[in-house]
């Protein structure tokens, strides 16, 4: 999935034979997800998909139509702000696996590009375990939903161990169940982003569920004298340019937290907050200043119902 993971376990004793499994059971975990999801191999399901014909079924296994479907759900959810046919986008900015482009596509470009996009072009056939496409232009880039996927999966792993006490992190996103080695919750940082002072804006204890985070303050690039976001709005084709610098959502399944912070990170700060409070989300927006040097923090009720001791923190998730 070309990013990072760490795993941690709250055991009295972890001798060899049982770490051994352990690895085992994490690797094998990461590895099924991106030998299915990635879409930088070729061998992959959705590269699979991707270069299917129009109207061609293809079988895909359980775990591929788990993700699409709930990428759906997400999509009809949010008004199409989540959209995982939005690979052509991804490219043309300068985000795929391909080599970035010099300058950034023009209008009629983003036009164009629109018309080979939209989730309602996906048929998902769960009786016979297959996804086709009603165009041949639409492909699949599920890597704002695979990683929290793939963080639910090794979780489940963990507990198929017989591990009770865990903190699975892959890319940012994590999922918690327990308790630390000093009988804590799991302590979760919710980092600042950029123009902020360095270290955390808050820490919660979560003992049970999972946080994922969507921001531009990571990932952007500078094109022709102009920061670009890698959120694409699939609805304009274009990066997000709003104020919510980063939305931080907490959910059972990460898999769904990080599909809903995509969604609620391209609504952004009124739209989005709007459709977090409806749906009772837990979710903590980080809004910038007009200035862009200063932030606020806006948490749903229900994130605040759910931590309302959380404070602001350099401390790191442990």
């Amino acid at each position: 999935m070309g990013t990072t993971w760490a795993v941690k376990v709250a055991t009295d004793s972890l001798d060899g034979e049982r770490r051994v499994a352990l690895d085992r059971a994490i690797g094998d975990q990461l590895e099924r997800v991106d030998s299915l999801m990635s879409h930088y191999r070729q061998d992959s399901e959705v590269s699979r998909f991707n270069a299917a014909g129009p109207g061609e079924p293809v079988e895909v296994s359980p775990e591929t139509l788990e993700v699409v479907a709930l990428a759906q759900e997400i999509a009809v959810m949010s008004g199409g702000a989540f959209d995982v046919t939005i690979a052509p986008l991804v490219d043309a900015w300068g985000f795929g696996p391909g080599p970035s482009p010099a300058a950034v596509p023009t209008d009629e470009a983003i036009a164009a590009l629109l018309d080979r996009i939209g989730h309602d072009e996906l048929v998902v056939d769960p009786a016979r375990s297959t996804l086709a496409k009603r165009r041949e232009s639409v492909s699949l880039d599920l890597s704002a939903i695979a990683k929290g996927y793939a963080v639910d999966r090794v979780a489940r792993a963990l507990e198929a161990q017989g591990v009770e006490r865990y903190l699975v992190e892959i890319g940012g996103e994590l999922r918690a169940r327990g308790q630390n080695r000093r009988g804590e919750p799991w302590r979760v940082a919710i980092e600042k982003p950029r123009g902020g002072d360095e270290g955390s804006t808050r820490v919660i204890g979560l003992e049970s569920g999972s946080v994922a985070t969507s921001g531009e303050y990571r990932n952007f690039r500078i094109v022709e004298g102009r920061r670009v976001s890698h959120t694409i709005d699939p609805r304009t084709g274009r990066p997000v340019a709003h104020r919510l610098a980063a939305v931080s959502v907490v959910d059972t399944d990460c898999a769904r937290a990080d599909a809903l912070a995509t969604a609620l990170n391209v609504l952004g700060p009124e739209d989005g907050w709007r459709l977090a409070v409806d749906h009772h989300l837990a979710a903590l927006f980080q809004v910038a200043s007009p200035s862009g040097d200063a932030f606020e923090d806006l948490a749903t009720p229900a994130f605040e119902a759910r931590f309302p001791s959380g404070i602001a923190s350099d401390e790191a998730a442990r």
